[in-house]
Parts: structure tokens; sequence; C-alpha cells
């Protein structure tokens, strides 16, 4: 693969387990700026619906997380719905955190190998997401460019409170 191979020692990427959801909640604390507020309940809902939730692990820490959907779940978010109602087939990334101290060393661009990798192998041709862009977010927005997601729409979810771009990734299925 192009780019940069994340070291040996990054850590390793496993499911998110009981064990881990007050790490999970407290990394969606940090970011919630650009997320929604969680709360125990609700990531135990959301993992319950979600088809890829995993966490990324560095020597017994938790470094990162990621919760996706495919579009049979029965998720709420608007900008989920978007894609549910113009793509058959997709993996919609909700939220993707990396601890503070930890960003910009490869963590997120091993965690988005993992989600093109679980995406060949269950046929889905395409992974989506949304990035703020009012306000704006110009980290994950070049970040997301630079590992090939592009713009397919926008729109003012809750209540107009914020813009976001719709972004998706075309995923080789061969």
């Amino acid at each position: 693969m192009k780019g940069v191979q994340p070291a040996a020692d990054m850590g390793h990427i496993r499911d998110i387990a009981e064990a881990d959801i007050p790490a999970v909640l407290e990394l969606n604390l940090d970011s919630e700026q650009f997320l929604s507020p969680l709360s125990r309940e609700r990531l135990e809902a959301l993992l319950a619906q979600s088809a890829y939730h995993k966490v990324l692990e560095q020597d017994g820490r938790i470094v990162a997380f990621v919760l996706a959907f495919c579009e049979d779940a029965g998720y709420d978010s608007p900008n989920f719905l978007w894609f549910k109602n113009r793509y058959a087939s997709f993996l919609y990334i909700d939220r993707l955190v990396v601890r503070e101290g930890f960003r910009n060393q490869g963590f997120g661009k091993m965690l988005y190998r993992d989600l093109a990798a679980y995406c060949r192998e269950r046929k889905l041709p395409r992974i989506t997401c949304e990035v703020d862009i009012v306000p704006p977010n110009p980290v994950s927005l070049r970040f997301h460019q630079a590992h090939g997601f592009r713009e397919v729409g926008s729109q003012w979810p809750y209540d107009g409170k914020k813009q976001v771009a719709l972004m998706e990734k075309r995923i080789s299925l061969e």
C-alpha cells in the first residue's frame, strides 16, 4: 500500500468490549465539539446496531475508537439517513476518534485500512461519512480527502446548527 506503514508496535485493533466503554465515552467527550454527545445508554444502543465497532489499543491503553453502520441499521442519524436514502449498500462511519497526543501518528490511517478491508470482505462498495464544514473541521476534511473521500452532498442537520459535507470513498471489490 502507498503511504507510511504504521510501525508494528502501534497497537492492535479489536472489537469494543464492555470494559472499554468508559474509555470510549471519555474519547467521545474529548471530541464532542465535532460529535454528538454520548451517554453510556446511547453508546450501548449504538454498539448493538453497529456493524463495525472497534478500538485501537496500544500498550494496554485505548488510543482510538470507531463506530460504523451498514445500510440496514435502524440508526436515526440524519447524516446516516441521507446516505440510506441514496445508496443500496454502504458502511457509514458515525464517529472515529483518536486520543489527543496520539494524533498524526498513523492511528486513523490504520483504522481506515481496517474499515476498507471490512468492506471488501463484505462486498460493501463504499465507505461514507460526514465532515463539519460550518463550523469548520479542516483537519478532518484534509484527512478524508487525503484518504480518497470525495464530497457527494451537504446538508444542515440538527436544526441548522451546523453544515456537513457528506462524503464517500469507493471501495474496489476486485
